[in-house]
């Protein structure tokens, strides 16, 4: 039976992956489809990464649901979201922090870089921007920031990541096979969580 996004996200719900109130109204509010290429658009509410080109995709719903659970975005804060891919992190994270808060998505691909930014404006969000990623990971001068959203693997924690954050702040990103949620302790230290078993497209830098 084809799925609708209603469905999707109920799943979700059911499963017990998708829980706060806020982020079950931003799945609810951000179409997935929207951020779908349109030859996967008939995937898209399918529980699955699709791919959205350049060796890049449009991460599984459940990952999705999972990572922002862990960042417990909240209304006024200042998100980083760093491979935004076609947009959908950074949109789903706007419709949360709402007209108060700022998110900045950052993407080392050109095109999809276009895409993102195409994506985006299908929403009214003037407190969310796509931009090309510069020399620097991350995007330091807006830094510091509440929360970092990283949906590309890399080897290790990046330190200009965790530099970026406030004291308190909450970074979630996949490190090899795995999820982890790094807080800002403080200047000098931080505490991180690990949950295994999820697979990524690589950070490019």
């Amino acid at each position: 039976m084809k799925m609708n996004y209603s469905q999707l996200i109920n799943n979700l719900v059911s499963e017990g992956v998708l829980k706060t109130p806020a982020l079950v109204e931003a799945f609810r509010e951000i179409d997935r489809a929207d951020f779908v290429p349109s030859g996967e658009r008939k995937y898209a509410y399918l529980d699955t990464a699709l791919p959205i080109g350049y060796d890049q995709t449009i991460s599984q719903p459940y990952t999705v649901a999972f990572m922002l659970e862990l960042l417990n975005p909240q209304k006024g804060e200042k998100i980083l979201d760093v491979g935004s891919g076609s947009g959908w992190t950074t949109a789903l994270l706007a419709c949360i922090v709402g007209g108060k808060g700022l998110v900045m998505g950052v993407e080392v691909v050109p095109e999809l870089v276009a895409l993102g930014q195409n994506n985006l404006a299908k929403y009214e969000f003037p407190h969310a921007r796509i931009e090309q990623s510069s020399a620097k990971l991350g995007c330091p001068e807006h830094a510091p920031y509440d929360k970092i959203l990283v949906s590309a693997a890399g080897n290790e924690v990046p330190q200009e990541l965790t530099e970026q954050l406030k004291i308190g702040g909450v970074m979630v990103l996949p490190v090899g096979d795995a999820l982890w949620k790094v807080t800002c302790v403080s200047k000098n230290k931080t505490k991180t969580e690990t949950f295994e078993g999820f697979a990524f497209v690589p950070l490019i830098r």
